[in-house]
């Protein structure tokens, strides 16, 4: 069997950390096994230990890869404020309290994705650092939103509305089908952005 190039390798972790973090969010930690992930990145199940040494350890990349994706769209979203601390919170709230984010996981939010299976994964997992990690940058982020002066009262706010929002896609998602779930988004939403939102 010929061996396959450095590239094509390269290629080829990629698109399993891609297929396996929107797998991971959409289907949970234990929802998925190396079999689906490697089937749905169209590759043999066998060449999986070529790229990582443990699912665990494909589990805390896919998360960290989660997140940086979250990151990346806050920063963009927080740029085109130009500087204004309610557009900034708007342009993350805005998309964040969505019935489209809702109910499309695999696309979405981390924070709110993995939070049910990181909370019961043991402390020495890497998955949870890859995960605490993730919270600490996205507060980071919104706290530039914030419109208090005192860092210990913007980190205080960033971390409610986190919170917040995380916990509102959690619920939206489980009450799915109900009226309560776009309840849930809408009431969340007035709350962080005000009535006239």
């Amino acid at each position: 069997m010929a061996r396959v190039s450095r590239e094509q390798a390269e290629k080829n972790r990629e698109t399993i950390e891609q297929v396996s973090s929107r797998l991971f969010r959409e289907r949970g930690l234990n929802g998925v096994s190396v079999a689906d992930l490697m089937a749905d990145a169209g590759l043999t199940h066998g060449g999986f230990y070529g790229h990582f040494s443990s699912k665990d350890a494909l589990a805390a990349q896919a998360c960290r890869r989660a997140f940086e994706e979250a990151s990346r769209r806050w920063t963009r979203r927080i740029g085109r404020a130009g500087g204004e601390r309610q557009a900034m919170l708007a342009n993350i709230v805005e998309p964040y309290l969505t019935p489209a984010h809702r109910n499309h996981p695999g696309d979405g939010c981390a924070a709110a994705a993995l939070a049910g299976d990181v909370a019961r994964e043991p402390a020495d997992k890497p998955v949870r650092q890859a995960y605490i990690q993730g919270i600490k940058t996205l507060a980071d982020l919104l706290m530039q939103a914030a419109p208090q002066d005192d860092a210990g009262e913007k980190r205080d706010t960033a971390l409610a509305q986190m919170a917040t929002m995380a916990g509102a896609i959690m619920l939206s998602r489980a009450t799915a089908g109900d009226p309560l779930s776009d309840e849930i988004l809408a009431a969340v939403r007035r709350q962080l952005l005000g009535d006239e939102s």
